[in-house]
């Protein structure tokens, strides 16, 4: 079987597909029974499969001392890492967040591996001047959780960890629409759910059912924003409030105040509703991104620079509309590392860390650059495709 070509990281995939071969206990297979896994992976239907597999090549990397290999090779010169939620208790709240646990090792494990914490306006700082001198790492909070005070602030201090904070008007005003809340509390309290804009009914006894029936309703939100708006007669047929959600997990204006006046605080933009912003039109846009930077001014006293698209909805228009409200950086929920000073700031790429998805393994992995390497492999597959099909188009016929 030919190796896929992939220019620096074609040496690292049969290695790579060997170790996975071997930690799933199917050594004797070849290269070529583990390969259509690999290839399997964008197309499977089921996303917990899909993570199970994700997770156990990642451990199979680490134990075969492969990330040195993919650190060198993938990792970036900085990093942006992603949090929401960080849950004392995250089974309850169906895994939805990050588990102190988690949270904790993340941190640990950036120490130890010689990434030094440093706050957004630092990173770049750093990049723009091309200091090489070590790997940087930020740490970012998005929508203003009140556990990241309660929860993630006491570790953040015994590590000395600066962090950003992006923070949208409705959370702390509590006329945010924030159906994913909705949707947690949907499942979390019920053992049958019927979700009348899908025209789906979801039984989920127990945990894990409860997990899977809400990452569909999920997916279904993200692949069309509109569709939270659906949600709302559910949610009131079944007594749940977004106001009291609200004010259960946000930060209030007091207490973001309190925040901000911390050493190692940053708050940055959210917009004033959370909407994603390229469903919108440019001035609707325009004014979801500057009233929000007016409003935390105003309230906090102090500039703020830097934004997070909600979603990570954004394109060229979104990062012009940023740099005219007055923002300087804005990040993305898009997966990647920051390589020199030639970044656009204002779509700035993201590790996203969730318990929902993560384990320790595979955060390791993803920092090395394991990811951005599948992505490679990935990226490749369509145009390698397609020289087979038209090599197969012009070969004669047999006669």
């Amino acid at each position: 079987m030919a190796p896929v070509e992939l220019g620096r990281s074609a040496f690292i995939l049969n290695p790579l597909l060997l170790t996975l071969a071997s930690k799933c206990e199917v050594a004797r297979c070849s290269c070529s029974v583990v390969t259509p896994l690999v290839e399997w992976i964008p197309a499977a239907r089921s996303s917990q499969l899909k993570q199970l597999f994700k997770n156990a090549l990642c451990y199979a990397i680490g134990s075969a001392g492969l990330f040195p290999v993919f650190r060198r090779i993938f990792a970036g010169r900085a990093v942006i890492v992603m949090f929401h939620e960080i849950q004392q208790d995250c089974r309850s709240e169906l895994k939805t967040g990050t588990s102190v646990e988690l949270f904790e090792y993340s941190l640990s494990w950036l120490k130890r591996e010689g990434w030094t914490i440093v706050s957004l306006e630092e990173c770049l700082e750093r990049l723009a001047r091309n200091d090489r001198s070590r790997r940087y790492a930020v740490l970012t909070f998005d929508d203003g959780y009140r556990d990241n005070v309660s929860v993630a602030l006491p570790i953040l201090e015994r590590n000395n960890a600066p962090f950003m904070m992006y923070v949208p008007t409705a959370a702390l005003t509590r006329t945010m629409q924030s159906w994913w809340l909705g949707l947690r509390e949907l499942f979390r309290s019920r053992e049958a759910v019927t979700i009348d804009a899908m025209g789906v009914r979801f039984r989920c006894p127990d945990l894990r059912s409860k997990q899977v029936a809400l990452g569909k309703v999920d997916e279904w939100v993200h692949q069309d924003y509109g569709r939270a708006a659906a949600l709302a007669t559910t949610f009131e047929n079944a007594g749940i409030s977004m106001s009291s959600l609200n004010d259960r997990y946000f930060l209030d204006a007091r207490a973001l105040q309190s925040l901000a006046r911390h050493p190692l605080a940053s708050i940055g933009g959210h917009t004033t509703s959370h909407q994603a912003l390229a469903n919108l039109d440019a001035a609707a846009a325009r004014t979801e991104l500057v009233d929000n930077r007016n409003y935390l001014e105003d309230l906090l006293q102090m500039p703020v620079r830097h934004l997070a698209y909600p979603y990570g909805s954004c394109g060229l228009r979104e990062g012009h509309l940023a740099n005219e409200a007055g923002y300087v950086s804005a990040v993305t929920t898009r997966h990647g590392q920051l390589s020199d000073d030639r970044i656009d700031r204002f779509a700035l790429p993201r590790i996203g860390v969730s318990s929902a998805f993560d384990s320790e393994s595979s955060f390791a992995a993803r920092m090395n650059g394991v990811q951005l390497a599948a992505q490679t492999l990935l990226a490749r597959r369509p145009h390698r495709q397609g020289v087979e099909d038209a090599s197969r188009q012009v070969r004669p016929t047999a006669g």
